[in-house]
């Protein structure tokens, strides 16, 4: 799935996220606050000109030309924040003084610490790199270390800029349009769905394997039974051992339909056997290599596990893969699993795969689902949890 956000952007590996525009992008959100920038110059300057006259008039001049200006900066605000920040910004109901606030807060404050951060990132390494062009009388040697240095730091530079235009832009979000009351209850509703779900869930497995499985091993050792006193030459033997495979059939059946609607393996020994476990079922190949430091809070874990589960069984619907692979870790807490396959690629959300369903299922323990499925192959899912 494609990043929406310049602080998601900096969760890629290092070079798909130099690669893409996100840098840029930050950068021209910086850049741009030389807009507000001559506002507040302006402003100063009518209030300067003014109090030479008088000093009542020159504070009166400055409130006046803030005020005019601070509609126009907040429409500017509104306007660049796509820049880091792809997700449409709710109308808020008190949204002119909220952009006031924040129009204020940028003409005052914001827009020169802007421009420094974005000046003392990028001259520094710039200079390093121009070192033999503006020094001409240094050594050689030194001339092109700095060079080196200047471009070893143009990386780093890109992660200062994109981090700070990235909190930039949150913080702006922040501003702009609060999580409103309303959307934390559908929130903490949805959360609770999920788990009434799950439970009900585990409500189903246990009746499932208390009663229906129960009764099927009982008639399957009753038919086993009878079929050893009939000789398999006769049409009631023959009809006894046809039911008794039947039997059988049913009761391996329904085991597999019991640890698809909740896995005991899940609940008795943790996610890294569940995995296993569910890897092993695979029609298609799995390598597994899942190392976690002990048992994770149960909602995480179990909405990892069905993540796998969908994962895999995508792969052996889908994706014509000869072979696949699952990854876990715990990093820094945060459950990171990776889900890979050698197939044809071209997964996509909206033809009806699971993968929307389970970005949502992530969505309500904080979790994050990623997509890399270009044409021709290969296919990696990876979604990270937070691990409370």
């Amino acid at each position: 799935m494609r990043d929406r956000t310049a602080l998601e952007a900096l969760t890629r590996r290092p070079l798909p996220f130099l690669g893409s525009a996100w840098p840029w992008r930050s950068a021209a959100y910086l850049l741009a606050s030389v807009v507000p920038g001559v506002a507040a110059v302006l402003t100063a300057a009518a209030a300067v000109r003014a109090g030479l006259v008088a000093l009542p008039l020159g504070v009166l001049a400055g409130l006046v030309v803030l005020a005019l200006s601070i509609p126009l900066v907040a429409r500017f605000e509104r306007l660049r924040l796509r820049l880091v920040d792809g997700v449409p910004v709710p109308q808020a109901p008190d949204r002119r003084r909220r952009e006031a606030g924040l129009a204020v807060m940028t003409v005052l404050a914001m827009w020169w610490i802007d421009l420094i951060m974005l000046a003392f990132t990028v001259i520094g390494p710039l200079l390093l790199i121009l070192t033999p062009v503006v020094q001409t009388d240094i050594v050689a040697i030194v001339s092109v270390a700095s060079c080196v240095a200047g471009v070893l730091l143009l990386p780093v530079a890109a992660y200062t800029i994109t981090a700070w235009g990235g909190a930039r832009g949150a913080m702006a979000r922040a501003m702009l349009a609060p999580q409103s009351s309303e959307l934390a209850e559908v929130l903490r509703s949805r959360a609770r769905l999920v788990d009434a779900f799950e439970m009900e869930r585990r409500r189903i497995e246990r009746d499932l394997h208390d009663g229906a499985q129960q009764r099927l091993v009982s008639l399957s050792m009753s038919l086993g039974m009878a079929r050893l006193d009939l000789p398999d030459d006769t049409p009631v033997g023959r009809l006894v051992g046809r039911a008794h495979d039947e039997a059988k059939q049913a009761l391996a059946e329904l085991r597999e339909l019991i640890r698809g609607v909740h896995s005991q393996v899940l609940t008795d020994r943790g996610l890294a056997a569940a995995v296993h476990d569910v890897a092993g079922r695979s029609p298609v190949p799995v390598d597994v290599d899942v190392e976690l430091p002990g048992r994770l809070p149960a909602p995480v874990e179990v909405t990892a596990y069905y993540v796998v589960s969908e994962a895999l069984a995508n792969v052996a619907k889908h994706s014509r893969a000869t072979r696949a692979a699952v990854t876990g870790r715990a990093e820094r807490g945060t459950l990171v699993v990776e889900v890979r396959d050698d197939g044809v690629g071209g997964a996509d959300p909206g033809k009806g795969t699971g993968l929307t369903g389970l970005a949502d299922r992530l969505a309500v323990v904080d979790g994050r689902l990623s997509l890399s499925s270009p044409a021709g192959g290969p296919t990696r899912v990876r979604m990270e949890i937070p691990c409370p």
